[in-house]
């Protein structure tokens, strides 16, 4: 399967901005920018420098900072642009153009003649300026453009010979992986060129779009911290390293795993966020096990209910035991755990005792602890 040659774009400092309370310093765009640098992205793509003053300042900060990741940033398809962004000293232009008719019609007016005419003139002149940056060409609104629209602006870039990769863009999260897999292998075909994916999580689909897109011969993932962006949002990191770890952890071995929770936490704080309790990875219930039967088998052997192995990204597992569906091998763990000899027997009465009292109510884990000590005669509990 295609997934050994990828490479991620991380666009938290660009997608990411767009999300509704993300307000980045210099500063934690430095700080940002660093620890995905550690995590080992290959890119890192950041807001044109043509959106503010401070979105300029804080390109040029991030370039020269030293970082291992090629550091991009994001453009409409427009000469000005262009050179604005050639002249912060990024290391590659992402450059953008939509092809919708709804984007055509209600963004910038243009027909597809026009949209090949101008693409050209800027992948041109960009070339003309620096021969060896790198240099991304892609539609806007990719699965609600006509197919031979598409094909025709495609074929003609890839023609001039000029740019690096072309960019597919789920922009409203409308794409399923079958469409996402036939464009994105239609365009491998015809054109031969490395293939990015942008994908929008609007109905829940960008992550198995993005695995659709590398299936189907895709390059380049675009992807954010927690999955922030504009609305929903757009493929999130650390989900796709799940998606890919579950096909073959040696797909992510290139990663620093253990640096997603701090990556995760850190976007959580600053965009003053709770980590949802399901998120991949990093979610709070993300390792944990309640029901008697998953804890057996999980303590027996933990792959019997877990795909991602918790001790990869510096997580442990947790297993919820003061509760009515608990089970007495995971009552029987604890007692272990703690250091005490308990028959079966007793470990067995005692689970019935945290069964019942659990129907009123859950039981702390200091509280079941405390079953377990009286009960072993090193804890006496005055009623």
């Amino acid at each position: 399967m295609p997934f050994e040659n990828y490479s991620i774009i991380e666009s938290t400092l660009r997608e990411g901005e767009q999300f509704s309370t993300a307000t980045f310093s210099t500063a934690q765009k430095l700080e940002i920018a660093g620890m995905l640098d550690n995590f080992g992205v290959e890119m890192i793509e950041m807001t044109s420098p043509c959106a503010s003053p401070q979105s300029e300042a804080d390109i040029r900060a991030v370039t020269s900072a030293g970082l291992n990741a090629r550091i991009l940033t994001h453009i409409r398809c427009n000469r000005d642009d262009a050179a604005r962004a050639l002249d912060t000293g990024v290391h590659g232009l992402d450059v953008v153009i939509g092809t919708s008719p709804q984007l055509m019609q209600h963004r910038h007016g243009k027909n597809i003649r026009q949209i090949i005419d101008i693409a050209a003139e800027v992948m041109t002149f960009i070339r003309q300026q620096q021969p060896d940056i790198i240099l991304r060409f892609s539609t806007e609104d990719t699965f609600r453009s006509k197919e031979s629209d598409l094909l025709r602006v495609y074929l003609a870039i890839a023609d001039l010979g000029l740019v690096n990769r072309l960019g597919v863009a789920d922009t409203v999260g409308v794409a399923l992986p079958t469409q996402v897999y036939r464009m994105v292998g239609q365009i491998v075909r015809l054109t031969g060129l490395d293939i990015e994916f942008h994908g929008h999580n609007d109905s829940g689909c960008a992550i198995a779009n993005a695995c659709a897109a590398l299936e189907a011969g895709a390059t380049h993932i675009d992807t954010t911290i927690l999955g922030i962006g504009e609305r929903n949002g757009i493929t999130p990191l650390g989900g796709l390293v799940a998606r890919l770890y579950t096909i073959d952890r040696a797909y992510v071995e290139k990663y620093n795993l253990k640096l997603l929770p701090q990556l995760d936490q850190l976007i959580a704080d600053t965009c003053e966020i709770d980590i949802p309790f399901n998120n991949y990875i990093t979610g709070s219930s993300a390792f944990m096990h309640k029901a008697g039967i998953h804890a057996k088998a999980v303590l027996a052997d933990p792959g019997t209910y877990e795909i991602l192995k918790p001790e990869d990204f510096g997580l442990t597992r947790e297993i919820a035991i003061g509760h009515r569906l608990t089970g007495w091998n995971a009552i029987r763990d604890r007692a272990e755990t703690l250091g005490l000899a308990l028959d079966d027997d007793t470990v067995r009465d005692i689970t019935r005792v945290i069964k019942g009292r659990a129907d009123e109510r859950s039981l702390s884990l200091d509280e079941v602890d405390a079953l377990l000590l009286e009960a072993a005669g090193e804890l006496k509990v005055i009623e």
